[in-house]
């Protein structure tokens, strides 16, 4: 017989649960009418007896302060992140003239004080957001039940500052909209860069490091990119932000089948929900910086919900959808083929499901290759990243260090040889640990597996950015138990400060700055890490719904 699938759904209590259940019961109320007759006080059942609330049974109302509390000091959070990036020369977003509604730079320069309260504000709100992330996904995990449909209105509150402002953290935004012009003028994204448009409002914000690269992205991606930018007449900025809302539509559609892959997990939709929705990785970098990496996840979390569901067909094409945006969500039709008969088929019986999922992805992608009129470039550009070096991709580091390491004991190397051979080891061992993945995803778990095999990409490819990691985080958070659900939240949270602009400033102002701007900024700051904000627990503990006990059991089946 083979072993038990590590993600297949817990078997219903048997007869002999059940019968346990009213031993015990019966057993409780035995004791409770001799407590009474003898006047001894009632002392509650053991918390080993307590039934642990079943996760996918049906929701029951919530204590207000489960759900409102954390949502109101979250979004105050977002709120001061807003302030103190949309305030002229913050560091936080692109400092250029009609590159958005409001934050234009002072033509006088920012005073020291301005710049202070853009720092402060901006790193104490994610202080804060962290915070209250943290805490919210503990408390749904002791107190399951609480109905997702609550949570989406916390999701959409914590999202409106991100679509208010200006582009965060990123001028990604920027080539998307140029790339976009370049497709509705009839130029290749895939032979040349931005800049090839010349000097003009579209071309001025994009990263100087992208201007030449050609795109890496997939031909729906770009077909839509190209239309935004007709429909808008040329317009820069309007295409800016329908790509804003391109992305918001991205993360909404990922929202609505999160809690679906949950349910078919047996977990609470409210902890799975706030795992990988409400995850500042994505609220901050995936709406805030509006990556297209938005609407890959949306496309490719519901095609793996939908082939679990048993609709394999639906769920390939949407994967395919998703490859057409951006290339690594093909590793989710994949492992569709991979599992389409089942856990513990032969690798023989896996060959033909695996040519059938080809051959759906294929013809999905020449659909969208034919219709863009872009053809089949997309595959030469994905090494585009490659011209980029970025020190956060761990080959990268550790190219520099190699580099650094050699030319100190005398050897005189090249930092592209180098740099090269680091890249191409880390791809080779990529591949490898994720056709590992792959082969024993049946001990593993699917979408454990998938979910892995995305972050080894994120981690052992040429680039990477904080962003990348919400692949992998939001594919684990349905299955994400134990030290597995430890590791996604502390990525998530030190991610969302990785490579942030402004901490050397702020570090800086911190040191030469002026007494009382010093002592107002720690104080701030001091205040962020000290509020208690143990007050959203107590209703779940008081409201008699979730006890204690019952919660910290949940809480071990959940964790």
């Amino acid at each position: 017989m083979p072993p038990e699938d590590p993600e297949a759904p817990a078997m219903p209590p048997g007869p002999l649960f059940g019968s346990g259940r009213r031993v015990a019961d019966a057993a409780t109320n035995v004791r409770r009418r001799v407590s009474t007759v003898l006047g001894l006080p009632d002392r509650p059942a053991s918390p080993v007896l307590r039934p642990v609330v079943a996760v996918d049974g049906p929701p029951t109302p919530a204590p207000r302060g489960l759900v409102l509390r954390p949502a109101l000091l979250g979004f105050v959070a977002l709120l001061a992140v807003a302030v103190g990036a949309s305030l002229p020369s913050s560091p936080f977003k692109l400092e250029m003239p009609h590159t958005w509604f409001f934050g234009v730079p002072a033509h006088g320069g920012a005073s020291n004080w301005g710049v202070y309260f853009s720092l402060a504000a901006v790193y104490g709100g994610l202080l804060l957001l962290m915070r209250v992330w943290w805490g919210m996904s503990r408390l749904y995990a002791r107190s399951p039940g609480v109905p997702t449909s609550q949570l989406w209105w916390v999701f959409l509150l914590w999202a409106l500052p991100m679509l208010v402002i200006a582009p965060l953290f990123s001028r990604d935004i920027y080539s998307y909209a140029a790339q976009g012009e370049m497709v509705s003028r009839h130029l290749s994204p895939y032979h040349y860069g931005p800049f090839e448009l010349g000097n003009n409002s579209f071309t001025a914000p994009v990263d100087p490091l992208w201007g030449n690269a050609p795109a890496p992205y997939g031909p729906l991606f770009l077909q839509i990119d190209g239309f935004f930018a007709r429909i808008t007449g040329h317009n820069e900025l309007a295409t800016v932000v329908l790509l804003r809302l391109l992305a918001f539509a991205g993360v909404v559609l990922m929202a609505a089948f999160i809690p679906r892959l949950a349910r078919l997990y047996h977990r609470d939709g409210a902890e799975v929900f706030t795992l990988a929705v409400l995850n500042p990785v994505v609220i901050l970098h995936l709406i805030g910086g509006a990556h297209n990496d938005a609407l890959m996840l949306g496309f490719l979390i519901a095609g793996i919900t939908l082939a679990k569901e048993g609709r394999p067909v639906v769920g390939l094409v949407l994967c395919a959808v998703a490859t057409a945006v951006k290339a690594p969500a093909a590793v989710g039709a994949l492992y569709i083929g991979w599992n389409w008969l089942g856990p513990y088929v032969p690798v023989r019986d896996r060959i033909r499901p695996l040519i059938t999922a080809g051959l759906i992805g294929g013809a999905v992608m020449e659909f969208f290759s034919f219709t863009s009129g872009l053809g089949w470039g997309w595959i030469g550009s994905l090494l585009s990243p490659g011209v980029v070096r970025s020190w956060m991709a761990p080959t990268t580091a550790a190219a520099y260090l190699a580099t650094d390491l050699a030319h100190v004991v005398g050897f005189g190397v090249h930092m592209g040889t180098v740099l090269s051979a680091t890249r191409f080891f880390g791809m080779l061992g990529g591949g490898i640990l994720c056709l590992w993945l792959l082969g024993n995803s049946d001990r593993i778990g699917s979408l454990r597996a998938l979910g892995m095999s995305l972050l080894v990409i994120v981690l052992l490819g040429p680039v990477d950015q904080p962003w990348y990691l919400t692949w992998g985080l939001v594919a684990l958070a349905p299955v994400a138990r134990g030290r597995l659900r430890s590791g996604l939240i502390g990525l998530s949270m030190f991610s969302a400060f990785l490579s942030l602009p402004g901490a050397a400033q702020l570090i800086g102002n911190l040191v030469h700055g002026d007494p009382l701007s010093i002592v107002l900024t720690l104080l701030w700051l001091l205040v962020v890490l000290t509020v208690p904000l143990s007050t959203i627990e107590r209703p779940a503990i008081s409201s008699g719904q979730h006890d204690h006990s019952a919660g910290e059991l949940s809480g071990v089946a959940l964790g």
